[in-house]
């Protein structure tokens, strides 16, 4: 069979499943319909906000199809009629079986980490927090358990020291839309040959990558230096670490933190309390150093750099962070 007859079916919704969609239209594959998640309202204005993969949809004249309910016989109806060989799952949603089990080559999914390691819908930001200096993508036939699927082709990728969850997520990105065009090929030629994750490799215990909520986002300035820097890159730029500014009055301030340094000294303060020279730098106590906050925002402010907030509020080491 050559590309332009095998029927695909896409499953996708933010900027990373974009990615895929894009080379196998480019690529000139037959993508013969695209889902996505329901319109939302967003923002201050609670405006409908199209996902990304709906709008490169639209402006690609994709057939579209956007479920509330996965498990609707007209969903699945409308989904039957595209009488999909393979349907391809990227950043979408948990598939009952019987959409995962309807094509005759069946259904794949990219995930964003080197699987089994990191199942879950946030394996991007763990992997930095962690401290992982290796991630990758993986693609995969879907079954009944989330994320367990057999593997089909897996690309690793180094993580720098100073990478953030958005750098590595562009990498992931990039890579990833290659892979599902590769594994595509490779199910078409017929060369695939699927290991079961039980068999697979794996250093260390299997780590988890929950979803990931505001209260997960909180800096605990009692950690190490490099458990907190690698815990600010790994949510940064979104969805933002975040600290308690407190003043002498006790009156607090929510900080989101974006950039830091590692600075590694000896000292016997009490973590969370902050050095400043009120000007250009700001250094937070932890137990084995400081963490220097290089870029950071404070509630209905813009994100600045350290200098260009201190020009503007009067932060004094009376202040410290929770």
């Amino acid at each position: 069979m050559k590309k332009e007859d095998l029927r695909i079916v896409y499953m996708g919704t933010p900027d990373f499943a974009v990615e895929a969609l894009r080379q196998l239209v480019e690529g000139g594959y037959n993508v013969v319909g695209v889902i996505t998640m329901p319109d939302k309202p967003s923002g201050r204005g609670h405006k409908i906000q199209y996902s990304p993969v709906k709008q490169y949809a639209l402006e690609h004249n994709l057939p579209l199809l956007q479920p509330e309910r996965l498990k609707d016989e007209a969903f699945v109806q409308a989904l039957r009629d595209w009488k999909a060989d393979l349907q391809i799952v990227v950043a979408f949603r948990m598939l009952p079986e019987v959409v995962w089990n309807m094509p005759r080559l069946g259904t794949f999914n990219l995930h964003a980490s080197l699987l089994p390691q990191y199942r879950g819908a946030a394996p991007i930001n763990w992997a930095v927090i962690n401290g992982d200096i290796e991630t990758g993508i993986t693609t995969f036939f879907l079954k009944h358990e989330i994320d367990t699927g057999e593997v089909i082709q897996q690309v690793r990728v180094p993580i720098a020291d100073t990478d953030n969850v958005e750098v590595v997520h562009d990498k992931l990105m990039m890579l990833g839309g290659r892979l599902v065009v590769e594994t595509v090929d490779a199910i078409l030629n017929g060369i695939v040959k699927p290991i079961p994750q039980e068999e697979m490799a794996v250093i260390g215990e299997l780590r988890p990558a929950p979803k990931i909520f505001k209260e997960t986002c909180r800096i605990d300035w009692n950690q190490p230096v490099k458990k907190v820097y690698d815990f600010i890159r790994g949510l940064s730029p979104y969805p933002a670490s975040w600290t308690e500014l407190v003043d002498s009055k006790g009156e607090v301030i929510i900080v989101k933190v974006f950039e830091s340094e590692k600075v590694y000294e000896t000292h016997e303060l009490i973590p969370g309390t902050i050095a400043t020279d009120g000007k250009k730098y700001i250094r937070v106590a932890v137990p084995d150093g400081f963490i220097s906050i290089l870029s950071l925002q404070l509630p209905g402010k813009k994100h600045l750099k350290t200098d260009e907030l201190l020009r503007g509020f009067n932060l004094t080491e009376e202040f410290r962070m929770n």
